[in-house]
């Protein structure tokens, strides 16, 4: 599990290496020699979205080792669920805003 939370890896992200134009260059897109061993912002967001669901599946583990006996550890139950669902509030928050930027790229007049 990255040190960094979701929130922290997209402010690095300001300057975005590769992305969903491939190679084709961009006008004033940064060199891409300089950032090569940086990840595309498509598979950053992959790693997260992973990252969120394997958080959704301890928590989920974690209910039914507690209603099966298997522990009797309520407090790092309710850790688990409360990790699993900030991330996930994270990971929709970060959806809706760049479904609004999404958006707010298409009113655009060209």
């Amino acid at each position: 599990m990255d040190s960094l939370p979701l929130a922290a890896h997209l402010r690095s992200l300001a300057n975005p290496v590769g992305g969903p134009l491939g190679d084709r260059p961009v006008a004033g897109s940064p060199d891409r020699s300089q950032g090569a061993d940086q990840p595309s912002f498509g598979e950053h967001l992959r790693e997260q979205i992973e990252e969120v669901n394997s958080l959704q599946i301890e928590a989920d583990q974690s209910i039914d080792d507690l209603v099966t006996g298997r522990s009797d550890d309520i407090h790092a139950t309710m850790i688990a669920l409360q990790k699993a669902d900030i991330s996930f509030r994270l990971l929709m928050s970060v959806r809706n805003k760049l479904m609004d930027a999404y958006d707010e790229v298409m009113r655009m007049q060209i």
